[in-house]
């Protein structure tokens, strides 16, 4: 048996039975499969040590891969950019700290987008990363190392992060599940930041029991990140089984334009279906242009929306990253980064940021009304996680809008700060390439997404470690 093919509750009960051992799941996560895949950009040397202290935990020293955009203390810290190559933390990120306490160790950084900037892992400095369930493929991004390391078995789970789908849209197209919570629900403190208004941490694992037991861990108020909510954080495993009878599901994005007729849309409506059989109430909203009562807002919208906030955002975020600071300076931002910079500065320059940053911040409050007015119908709102399939190896290459296009469903409920999973739905037989079905809920309630993707899971043979 392959160890890290266990899933997190599975490792944790096998370790406090003495079945198996810290050391054994350790150095499952350090074999050559991670040269052919190019997963981890660092490797943690010292985890089975550090491992061997933690078994009183509730971790149990278990190995978790973390996205090289999380300050690591002593584990070389880059950001897929070669501005910070060399860099090594003097402190974890809260998230990191957090899973520490509990008993978690990291096993390795994992590759992602530079600066978390695209949907594909293709603008990381280093080298792009190969989709495990097919090496011809992407795994999406830019939490794109964090799945592939869950996909590929060489870590019983990860950690990633979301700005506007870098988690759920890599989960939908490597084939695990992957948890984007409420903004302010998880800490950004220690993470690179990249769009400060939406950037959200959250758990990638191989089941949705799993993403809920670390959301546990790394969730709560945290005295450096002002921005975190004083809310108490419930158990989310508690209710886990608690299913969908009764509640009121719309069906959102099947018809629009670019997706009728598709393989996405076909594999959500008959998840649709499948929470009808479950007890739930299934109704279609229709995509609309406008603001109308019933209808959820075209996502078209939100590309243009979320372009300008986040450039916006990242040319602030990224003036700090000189080579006084970080020996690189920034002659070593990869050209993605240098568009982006650029692109946001302009936007908040004098004279321009009425005409660009102020409309789409407009745009983004239509979008939070709409969501406000739904959520007062619905209890959850389901649709595809991307358009489709993972594409090939190359499909960024002279697309400077590939991340903000393949993430178009998402980008919506990320600017509204809304939580959202995506679990696997449908596998293409031909390809091994899988759809995610993504489920969102109203503000501060990842009890009822996580509880209606495990009656998913279960009621479904798309997840392949359940």
């Amino acid at each position: 048996m392959k160890l890290n093919s266990l899933t997190l509750k599975k490792a944790i009960s096998k370790l406090q039975h003495k079945e198996i051992s810290l050391s054994e799941l350790v150095e499952e996560a350090i074999k050559e499969k991670n040269k052919e895949l190019h997963i981890y950009l660092t490797l943690n040397n010292e985890a089975v040590r550090q491992a061997s202290s933690q078994t009183e935990k509730q971790l149990e020293g278990i190995p978790i891969a973390v996205k090289d955009n999380f300050l690591t203390k002593g584990l070389r810290s880059t950001a897929s950019s070669n501005v910070l190559k060399d860099f090594i933390p003097p402190f974890d990120a809260t998230v990191v700290m957090r899973l520490k306490q509990a008993g978690g160790v990291v096993i390795g950084k994992t590759n992602l987008d530079a600066w978390a900037h695209g949907s594909s892992t293709e603008t990381s400095a280093f080298g792009s990363t190969k989709n495990p369930r097919n090496k011809e493929y992407l795994p999406g991004g830019s939490s794109g190392g964090s799945a592939a390391a869950v996909a590929a078995d060489l870590c019983i789970a990860a950690i990633g992060s979301e700005t506007a789908g870098s988690i759920r849209q890599p989960a939908s197209w490597c084939g695990v599940v992957g948890l984007k919570p409420t903004y302010g629900r998880v800490s950004r403190a220690g993470i690179v930041a990249m769009a400060s208004s939406t950037d959200s941490p959250g758990p990638i694992g191989k089941t949705v029991e799993d993403c809920a037991t670390l959301l546990n861990l790394i969730a709560g108020r945290d005295i450096y990140d002002a921005t975190t909510s004083p809310q108490p954080v419930p158990d989310f495993t508690k209710q886990i089984q608690k299913g969908v009878k009764g509640i009121r599901i719309g069906i959102c994005y099947t018809d629009h334009e670019k997706l009728k007729g598709s393989d996405a849309a076909k594999a959500v409506s008959e998840a649709g279906k499948i929470f009808e059989r479950l007890g739930a109430n299934i109704e279609l909203v229709p995509v609309s242009e406008n603001l109308q009562k019933g209808h959820i807002f075209d996502p078209n919208y939100a590309v243009a929306a979320y372009t300008v906030v986040q450039r916006s955002e990242v040319s602030s975020n990224l003036a700090g990253y000189n080579g006084i600071r970080y020996d690189y300076g920034r002659a070593f931002f990869g050209d993605e980064a240098k568009r982006r910079i650029m692109l946001g500065t302009f936007t908040l320059s004098k004279g321009y940021s009425d005409r660009y940053y102020i409309t789409a911040q407009k745009v983004r409050s239509l979008y939070i009304n709409n969501y406000r007015e739904l959520f007062g119908t619905y209890d959850l709102l389901i649709a595809p996680t991307s358009p489709g399939y993972a594409q090939k190896l190359g499909a960024t290459k002279d697309n400077p809008m590939y991340g903000e296009l393949e993430d178009i469903l998402l980008e919506p409920s990320t600017i509204s700060g809304l939580p959202g999973i995506s679990v696997p739905c449908y596998r293409d037989p031909k390809t091994n390439l899988y759809i995610g079905l993504n489920i969102m809920a109203n503000y501060w309630q990842e009890e009822k997404i996580i509880s209606a993707a495990y009656a998913f899971e279960q009621a479904t043979q798309w997840n392949s470690w359940k």
